[in-house]
């Protein structure tokens, strides 16, 4: 879930992304935590047989950089 956290400038509003205080690295949590629902999701489709982890990982990463 994204917030925005609002700064007062007069009698204006401005909306601050989490992406704008925290940088990349707001945005390396975000596309990990993608990639992990995706692959989880993967998994359980298959009913999480072993032996394709990384598979699932992979395939999640490719799904979460096209979209």
């Amino acid at each position: 879930m994204v917030v925005a956290v609002t700064e007062e400038k007069g009698a204006t509003q401005k909306q601050v992304s989490p992406s704008h205080l925290f940088g990349d690295a707001y945005h390396e949590q975000t596309f990990h935590s993608n990639v992990a629902e995706v692959a989880y999701l993967k998994a359980e489709k298959r009913g999480f047989l072993p032996g394709f982890e990384l598979d699932d990982w992979l395939e999640a990463e490719q799904e979460c950089r096209l979209s």
